[in-house]
């Protein structure tokens, strides 16, 4: 009767201890998958010869919706002026949407049309499309842009995420030990998660998506000019307000390098790619960087923590919730620092709406925080999004500008997305802080538009929000 008790009790304990491993295991590897070899990068301190500063804007002008963009006009004309290469690392780059409710222009179609005709224009040109694995809907059939653009010789990568970390690990950790192999079909009798223009898609495509992971990045480069930027060529984007860095020079070289590594752990090489700088001089008193992946955060904290009374922030973010960054700046505040930021209203994602987590719940602390020192306006979104990534550092009568692809959350920051931002630093009367300050002013006190509004228009901190947007930030159970 006793072995039997005993054969019993360590029947139920292996049975436990074999439950307890299939749900630990998964967790463990979901929180130390490591970053690919060359991400997380920042280069040398580099020169330019030539940098610009491009916005695409969304207002109303006496009661009409005006539509400024540039920065897609510019893409396509950095494409059309390639003989040697072109590397292109985008992150939305598809035609969904939800064609019912909303229409807007083909823009994903005018960059692959530009791309194939310049193909067809110099048949030796090298050319190339990183993306990420949601134009296909998670599944293995590339979408209609991206099949026209391997038809036409130009080689079409998509990101490898299950060498990229898991910014989801509590769900991650179990798709990567129980789910990663069943591969995802090439239909389905599920709707399109990004618009009903979409194909059908199979469960298999959600368990993926699930993952909320993203080659996040939006990057050009050519050998004549890189571009770093927070737009993406895609529809359902193109009315959004953007914010892009045009530059050539040696900084251009670095950019492809952190490009090379992200195709080298795709399992592709950029065969044949090398940017060599002109003989243009360098332009004077510009200092550049190329930073990717948590190396956007290093410096962002470190520009912020180095400011005091007199100085001034001025930052315009579509997404802001990253726990380091909002104490940084309230210290700041604290020390005398001016901050203004502009923030989206996190009420529209692609003609469905949102619950404002997680900038009015952040937007609140900060005021509340800084005692009302720190200054937040809301830009006015009509259905659109305010998607720009940039902040801009004044002090010491110099002005560092870090602008690209990274959203100030954790998701971004923290080595989880891949995400590309360039940083510059130029003397105060340099014509590229001018040049911001005049765009930061016109949308700040709303110069010949309506750009944006007070903060009490979209004040919002409910505890239960407050409280869901911290658990989300903390666990990564979020699209944010």
């Amino acid at each position: 009767m006793q072995t039997k008790r005993w054969n019993g009790f360590k029947r139920k304990n292996i049975i436990l201890f074999l439950i307890i491993a299939a749900l630990a295991v998964p967790l463990f590897f979901g929180w130390n998958t490591k970053m690919p070899k060359g991400t997380s990068y920042i280069s040398p301190p580099s020169s330019v010869s030539d940098i610009r500063l491009l916005y695409d804007l969304t207002y109303l002008k006496n009661e009409e919706l005006i539509h400024e963009q540039r920065i897609l006009a510019e893409q396509i004309k950095m494409v059309e002026e390639a003989e040697d290469f072109v590397v292109a690392d985008i992150f939305l780059y598809n035609d969904y949407y939800n064609s019912e409710k909303n229409k807007f222009p083909n823009s994903t179609q005018k960059l692959t049309d530009a791309m194939v005709a310049q193909k067809q224009k110099h048949p030796d040109l090298k050319a190339y499309l990183i993306t990420d694995e949601i134009n296909n809907s998670y599944g293995p059939a590339l979408n209609e842009q991206l099949k026209t653009m391997e038809e036409s010789g130009i080689n079409v990568i998509i990101t490898d995420s299950s060498k990229v970390r898991d910014s989801n690990p509590l769900y991650a950790g179990y798709f990567r030990t129980y789910f990663k192999h069943l591969a995802p079909g090439e239909g389905g009798w599920l709707k399109n998660p990004f618009g009903d223009n979409g194909p059908n898609v199979g469960i298999r495509n959600y368990l993926r998506l699930l993952n909320f992971k993203a080659n996040h990045r939006k990057v050009l480069i050519t050998e004549n000019a890189g571009m770093v930027s927070s737009a993406n060529p895609h529809d359902g984007s193109s009315y959004h307000s953007n914010i892009a860095f045009r530059f050539s020079g040696d900084a251009v070289s670095h950019l492809l390098e952190a490009e090379k590594a992200v195709a080298a752990f795709s399992g592709a090489e950029l065969e044949g790619i090398e940017y060599t700088a002109s003989a243009s001089p360098a332009r004077e008193d510009t200092e550049v960087f190329i930073l990717t992946e948590d190396k956007i955060k290093d410096k962002i904290l470190e520009n912020i923590k180095d400011t005091g009374k007199g100085d001034r922030i001025d930052l315009g973010m579509f997404y802001l919730s990253h726990r380091d960054i909002i104490k940084q700046l309230t210290l700041a505040s604290e020390r005398g620092a001016n901050i203004r930021i502009i923030l989206d209203p996190n009420k529209d994602a692609f003609g469905f709406e949102k619950n404002g987590i997680p900038n009015r719940q952040v937007a609140s602390e900060l005021l509340k925080e800084s005692k009302g020192k720190i200054q937040v306006r809301w830009y006015m979104t009509h259905g659109e999004q305010f998607h720009t990534k940039v902040i801009a550092i004044h002090k010491n009568n110099q002005v560092v500008l870090i602008g690209g692809s990274a959203n100030y959350t954790r998701r971004n920051l923290d080595n989880y997305n891949l995400e590309a931002d360039l940083m510059v630093t130029v003397k105060e009367d340099d014509p590229l802080a001018l040049d911001f300050e005049d765009y930061f002013t016109r949308v700040w006190e709303n110069q010949n538009g309506i750009y944006t509004a007070d903060f009490s228009e979209y004040q919002d901190d409910i505890l239960w929000k407050v409280l869901m947007y911290r658990f989300q930030e903390k666990t990564g159970l979020c699209t944010f």
